[in-house]
């Protein structure tokens, strides 16, 4: 599993600024307001080869008994509970504080390991700046910008030293070599993801129950289904943010996202009682998002007349076509009609996102895409796709070589994913396209 950092301290030191630099994105909410930060934020971050999940807490005021502020401290003492690493953020600028003594006596007293980031120190001397919050007793101090970004690596990199080695999860084994394939079963809440998983195992393993939220964490479960070796991952339903009020919900939505990142093949269940909903495309997009193979499994699908079937198939092409990639299929996962077929779809995915390809087949494969499509001209130049060969798996990862190849459009990227996909036949995972462009010897002369 990931290595989740979890950013605590006081309103407006810095925490959203350093959410977003380390997951590279503009994902939280950055102005000079205390408390703008309320719900947690959560988000995926990689340092080398290392992925990490890092949380964005709202400002931590221990002493708060009442109100959104105290609601506020309560997320931020969970976030410390469930992180396998805190950096406590502080503010170079305003010195220590009572409320960082409050919060550094709570981080004593959880056991949890944690790292003192004094920010906003751009322009300041640092030792000097340091030597104050030694105070708070949580060891060396370390003096980072997040707006800047000074120090920053260097505090993430001692940050995830102890999984340098255990948070990378191995490449399973190629189809056939014995690996058991992780099977992430996701989607809205009472779906019926349990009742699928009950159904797969042959027994009531996990709890089923007519009630949304009924599954809390990501629950593995071993099994063996028609020869093969599977685990299958039952995971809390994923809800729209505004409907997710409970603390240990809000950490159920982490552990689906883990689940998903580190599955093999996800099952996104659906509920063809219900119309497709816009959370039910966030999910399937972050599922794309992590290159996972995906088998859509569209449940409740017996008693149903042909109008309601006809209604959901209009539905779900209109609003997921995203998913061409996918196989569908119509289940009832109470009386167990059409699981055969899910699961050798199942099976299909998790080969398909493990091919191999070689290098001789590949470029025969893009000479054959630009002879029947050249990318567009940029200027007087074409780019030139020259060779390709396979860069990764789980999602196929295709590398392209050439020159000014910085100039392909996005929709020329899609339409060679597309090809690929179609000329090699592979169903049920997506697959991404790289270029990398030569160098030209003759530049600057």
């Amino acid at each position: 599993m990931k290595p989740v950092i979890a950013l605590v301290g006081r309103p407006n030191v810095g925490k959203s600024t350093l959410f977003n630099r380390l997951t590279k994105s503009r994902d939280a909410l950055v102005a000079d307001i205390p408390g703008l930060t309320r719900d947690r934020h959560y988000g995926h971050g990689r340092l080398g080869d290392q992925p990490f999940l890092v949380i964005d807490t709202g400002g931590f005021e221990p002493d708060a008994k009442t109100g959104i502020v105290s609601e506020m401290a309560r997320q931020a003492e969970q976030a410390i509970a469930e992180a396998d690493v805190v950096v406590f953020m502080t503010d170079g600028r305003a010195g220590v504080t009572g409320h960082d003594h409050t919060i550094a006596a709570l981080l004593r007293k959880s056991g949890r390991r944690a790292l003192l980031a004094v920010n906003k120190t751009e322009g300041m001397t640092l030792s000097g700046v340091a030597n104050e919050f030694y105070e708070l007793g949580l060891g060396q101090p370390f003096s980072i910008s997040a707006a800047h970004g000074d120090g920053v690596r260097e505090l993430l990199e001692l940050a995830l030293e102890p999984f340098a080695q255990s948070a990378i999860t191995p490449a399973p084994a190629e189809e056939g070599g014995g690996g058991r394939a992780r099977i992430a079963i996701a989607g809205r809440p009472n779906v019926g993801k349990s009742t699928l998983v009950n159904t797969l195992l042959g027994e009531e393993r996990v709890i089923a129950f007519d009630q949304p939220g009924t599954t809390r964490d990501a629950i593995a479960i071993d099994f063996d289904y028609e020869g093969k070796p599977y685990t299958l991952i039952d995971t809390a339903g994923l809800r729209r943010r505004g409907k997710v009020f409970e603390t240990v919900e809000k950490f159920s939505v982490i552990k689906t996202m883990q689940a998903i990142a580190d599955a093999n093949v996800v099952v996104l269940v659906l509920d063809a009682r219900q119309d497709i909903a816009d959370q039910d495309a966030h999910i399937a997009g972050f599922i794309l998002e992590s290159g996972r193979a995906l088998v859509v499994a569209i449940n409740k699908w017996d008693g149903l007349d042909g109008y309601a079937r006809e209604r959901i198939k209009h539905e779900f092409a209109r609003k997921l076509q995203f998913l061409d990639f996918a196989n569908v299929h119509f289940i009832s996962a109470r009386e167990g009609q059409g699981v055969y077929a899910l699961m050798r779809s199942v099976a299909q995915a998790y080969a398909a996102a493990y091919v191999k390809l070689s290098t001789p087949r590949i470029t025969r494969a893009l000479a054959d895409a630009v002879a029947r499509q050249q990318p567009a001209r940029s200027g007087v130049t074409r780019p030139k796709l020259r060779y390709a060969h396979q860069g990764g798996s789980n999602p196929p990862i295709i590398i392209i070589h050439g020159n000014s190849l910085q100039n392909i459009k996005d929709s020329y990227r899609r339409y060679l994913e597309g090809y690929f996909m179609e000329t090699f036949r592979l169903k049920g995972t997506p697959l991404r396209v790289q270029f990398k462009s030569g160098k030209n010897p003759f530049a600057g002369e």
